[in-house]
């Protein structure tokens, strides 16, 4: 890890949605008082599942994968975390352990708040509670979608299209299709929709065989996604 100075452009500089930027002159003030921002390398724990929620922790820039482990070592990828997610909000509001790991994906620039600065920054900024609110609704809404994709997903085809048609929603289509970067390993696709990595890699070559995705390296192109929509049922 490395540090980064306090930036007098705050969340200016910041490639995050804005969790903070639509609050006041004062409150902005206040976050940007009580916050270390700091760098991290690829494939950075910045806190492990059962540590103590010592606070949250922001992603301004990059990406993380959020993980979930069984107590026999299975684990489980529960989403990627892109800039502008607050990590650790729930446990640290409810004074509990951290639920899940968190581990950096791309080199990314992450801002820390300790638990006691952040509960004493909501009490002073009750305008921050309708974003806390916000941020709890979208994790909820990524967790239901993500039990879709595994729990009720009849095949392994439909899980694998439905994770790429999820990461490709954002992208605008060219003539080319949709083109995005794959952030993950076959074995970490594998643990992202609940299956083996020779399955996903089997499952990859039967959609390229058919020409429904093209894969070069990390960039995969879906030409049609309606087509593969389609194939997979959905």
């Amino acid at each position: 890890m490395f540090r980064s100075a306090q930036s007098s452009e705050g969340c200016r500089t910041c490639k995050a949605s804005g969790f903070f930027c639509n609050l006041s002159t004062s409150a902005k003030s206040h976050f940007e008082e009580i916050k270390i921002t700091s760098g991290y390398p690829k494939s950075s724990t910045l806190f492990r599942e059962n540590e103590e929620a010592r606070g949250i922790y922001v992603l301004c820039d990059g990406s993380a994968k959020i993980t979930m482990s069984s107590s026999e070592g299975k684990t489980l990828i529960l989403r990627i975390a892109l800039p502008g997610e607050i990590l650790g909000l729930t446990e640290v509001l409810a004074g509990k352990t951290y639920g899940i790991t968190v581990e950096t994906l791309h080199t990314s620039r992450v801002s820390f708040v300790r638990r006691e600065d952040f509960l004493r920054f909501l009490a002073q900024h009750p305008e921050a509670y309708s974003n806390v609110a916000r941020e709890l609704s979208s994790h909820y809404h990524q967790a239901c979608e993500q039990l879709r994709t595994v729990g009720l997903s009849s095949s392994i085809s439909e899980r694998l299209v439905r994770l790429f048609l999820d990461w490709s929603s954002a992208t605008p289509e060219s003539v080319n299709g949709k083109k995005i970067k794959v952030p993950l390993t076959h074995e970490e696709i594998g643990e992202f929709i609940g299956t083996s990595r020779e399955t996903v890699t089997r499952t990859l070559s039967d959609l390229k065989n058919r020409h429904l995705i093209v894969l070069q390296g990390a960039t995969l192109t879906i030409p049609n996604p309606t087509a593969l929509a389609s194939y997979a049922g959905i």
